[in-house]
């Protein structure tokens, strides 16, 4: 006989919620699989951030000995972004049918050999040779990272798929310390030992990690299904979203041929301490990425309004940069360098929601889950930063010579200003519609409980 008791009913809510409790608490924890992907993960930022900004102290003047302009040297740097633009679609759409392990370790074995064929190219003759080496082992170059950064993305979101931003911003730490470290300790290695060593010993060190990275990564298998690359981008959320990564990623790309001139230019510092000013930037960027990617998985309603505030603050701080010649204020060491904190903090804040924005957008849009999805939405965000990496600096640069820093700084402002307002027009319709449909529905319900009550009288 079913007991009709109050307190057994109550007896059972208690005893669901102790077990929901017990599986949160169970959730909580991570696993080894989890732990194993986040240390392989952390490797691969690390490394392939390295890897990618160790060149910046010396190869430039190395290449101008072997013939090489100052515009063919942009555009070897410029071809890794066009280059990794191009090929993190494509293996972003066959990453169920390649295998998200087996690109993971591919790429980082690829750019292990790639970056000790670098050092190497100083034993090229000097000319055209040299110069087409040096683009293709940057393309090359570009390829492996493609392939490792995708895989990883898709491979975390599928080990993290609840906390997805949280982990994303705290493996930005180690990205922040890759591009942090990579151009003091190549240059140090540069002037101690030559040329060759510093990609040499980075190469080998990437090397050593392919096999550790093997035995612990998990294979995450997935049924290969063809998603619509085309239908995700057509999204207008999406392609809202693809405005921000860009205009953020050429923010960024900014900065890199222009910053250190300004810099010595303006302010006078000794060579040494350029990096130390951009420091503030790389650090408040890294160190405040764990904290807005928990926040946007505790509180996803708030990813909104970090991507809109986020993109509004980085267009006034880089207004502020100069400053532009409008405002009238001479610009000060200490500014410039709060500033660039300010910057850095921004950033984050647009850039750490877009991914699980995008997720969602998907999920929301009839999209499957599993990797053939997440293979797609990862290529697809390396694919829009990388565009971007490669039309800031070309951008940047242009105006820097020909407005100067101030108007250059401010004009680049205008990207996160017009993904912030596309973003903030978004929103605001998207909560218009979903009021309407929602005021629309309420009185049919009415209707029909007003039906029901009469047909039971």
């Amino acid at each position: 006989m079913m007991s009709c008791s109050p307190y057994a009913n109550l007896g059972k809510e208690e005893e669901n919620d102790g077990l929901s409790e017990a599986v949160g608490e169970e959730s909580r924890r991570l696993t080894r699989e989890q732990l194993y992907t986040l240390v392989a993960a952390a490797s691969i930022n690390f490394s392939s951030m390295m890897c990618y900004s160790i060149l910046g102290p010396f190869f430039p003047s190395e290449a101008e000995k072997k013939g090489a302009s100052n515009t063919v040297v942009g555009l070897i740097f410029g071809c890794f972004a066009l280059v990794n633009f191009l090929t993190s679609l494509i293996l972003g759409s066959y990453l169920s049918q390649i295998g998200a392990k087996f690109m993971f370790v591919s790429g980082m074995f690829v750019s292990g050999c790639v970056t000790i064929l670098f050092g190497i190219l100083d034993k090229v003759p000097s000319g055209p040779m040299f110069i087409g080496f040096c683009f293709l082992v940057r393309a090359m170059d570009a390829i492996s990272f493609a392939a490792a950064i995708t895989a990883s993305f898709s491979i975390l979101a599928k080990a993290f798929p609840t906390n997805i931003a949280t982990v994303l911003g705290s493996l930005e730490i180690f990205s922040g310390l890759g591009l942090v470290l990579g151009p003091p300790l190549g240059g140090f290695l540069y002037q101690s030992f030559g040329y060759e060593v510093p990609f040499i010993a980075l190469g080998c060190i990437v090397l050593a990690l392919v096999p550790v990275n093997m035995c612990i990564l998990p294979r995450y298998d997935s049924t290969p299904r063809k998603e619509s690359f085309w239908k995700l981008i057509l999204l207008p959320k999406v392609l809202i979203l693809c405005l921000t990564i860009f205009s953020l990623s050429a923010c960024l790309g900014f900065f890199d041929p222009t910053i250190s001139l300004f810099i010595l230019k303006k302010f006078t510092l000794p060579a040494g301490y350029v990096g130390l000013v951009f420091l503030g930037l790389a650090l408040s960027y890294s160190l405040s990425s764990p904290l807005l990617g928990l926040v946007s998985d505790k509180l996803p309603y708030i990813r909104k309004w970090l991507l809109i505030f986020g993109d509004l603050m980085t267009a006034a701080c880089l207004f502020m940069l100069g400053p532009a010649p409008v405002l009238h204020i001479e610009s000060q060491l200490w500014m410039f360098v709060l500033v660039l904190v300010l910057i850095g903090f921004s950033l984050g804040m647009s850039a750490i929601p877009v991914f699980p924005e995008i997720l969602q957008c998907a999920y929301e849009n009839g999209f499957e889950e599993g990797l053939s999805l997440l293979g797609l939405v990862s290529g697809l965000f390396n694919a829009m930063w990388s565009l971007g990496a490669f039309v800031g600096p070309i951008l940047g640069g242009f105006l820097n010579e020909e407005l100067g820093f101030e108007w250059a700084a401010a004009i680049q402002g205008g990207w996160p200003l017009l993904s912030g307002l596309a973003t903030g027009i978004f929103y605001i319709i998207e909560a218009t519609r979903k009021s309407s449909s929602s005021s629309l529905q309420n009185p049919r319900d009415n209707e029909e409980r007003t039906r029901l009550l009469g047909n039971e009288i």
